[in-house]
């Protein structure tokens, strides 16, 4: 093993522990409330790797994620402005040249912090602190039509080829030393580790999945991600055809991290792609 890669991450991930009771997932609204899961869920401690060093070249369609270079023209990420003018196209040709996609739609921003005093200054959400994919076999076509609820007919038609649902996540304040998105191999996950459950928001109700604890789940993170960087993640894909569809993601307590470490704040913008 070289001698300068960094151990592995042990650290708790919060998993579905059976499903016995009923499932409902309340997603926090922002400025220091806390996200509400109902249900069973217990702890793991997992082996979380660094992809720095052990995976130099993950693909959506297979691991389900990867790791961009990408410096961005927004000075201020908390500016919804500068998002609307700058960011959104930048995004918009990256995913393009990236993936392939004829087409991209930005349709939401989520900024969250591990800081309360950030969240409420900023209307932040909490990092999501339980594992978990944003969209199922059924929400995901849903999203697109929600979307496009303006004109059905031009839903219906883009449903009948392929697309997909890709979250770019950044980190917009200092890099990252604790809390770190984690994302799990999609190829490590079987598909009865997957749960569907209610996602009842406050302007709309969905659906999302949490996910059981299998010991042959490979995890991993991108230790001190920065401002010019952005992690892809596939969270649906319409494709059938064995390419990854769904990424289990979290976020996590760095045990290691320094007490006085900079608080996480990362934006996520979840973009439809249509091939």
């Amino acid at each position: 093993m070289n001698q300068t890669m960094q151990q592995p991450l042990h650290a708790e991930l919060k998993f579905l522990a059976d499903r016995s009771a009923p499932l409902v997932y309340v997603p926090s609204r922002g400025g220091g409330d806390q996200t509400e899961h109902v249900g069973n869920y217990r702890t793991h401690e997992v082996e979380i790797r660094d992809a720095r060093e052990e995976l130099p070249a993950p693909d959506l369609d297979g691991e389900g994620f990867m790791l961009l270079t990408h410096r961005s023209e927004v000075s201020d990420f908390y500016d919804d402005a500068q998002l609307r003018s700058t960011y959104h196209a930048e995004l918009i040709e990256l995913l393009q040249r990236v993936t392939g996609a004829r087409r991209v739609e930005v349709f939401d921003d989520t900024r969250r912090s591990s800081s309360v005093s950030k969240q409420r200054q900023h209307g932040a959400r909490d990092p999501a602190n339980i594992v978990h994919n944003d969209y199922t076999h059924d929400s995901g076509p849903r999203r697109l039509e929600d979307f496009f609820s303006d004109s059905p007919d031009q839903a219906s038609r883009l449903k009948q080829r392929r697309f997909a649902i890709v979250n770019a996540w950044r980190p917009i304040g200092e890099p990252v030393v604790d809390h770190p998105l984690v994302v799990c191999d999609a190829r490590t996950v079987g598909d009865d580790d997957l749960v569907a459950v209610e996602r009842r928001g406050a302007d709309r109700t969905g659906e999302l999945q949490v996910a059981l604890h299998q010991p042959e789940q490979r995890w991993y993170y991108y230790p001190r991600m920065n401002r010019d960087e952005v992690l892809l993640f596939k969270t649906y894909d319409s494709a059938l055809d064995g390419r990854t569809r769904f990424t289990p993601h979290s976020s996590c307590k760095d045990p290691r991290a320094p007490a006085n470490a900079a608080p996480r704040e990362s934006l996520e913008t979840r973009c439809l792609l249509f091939f």
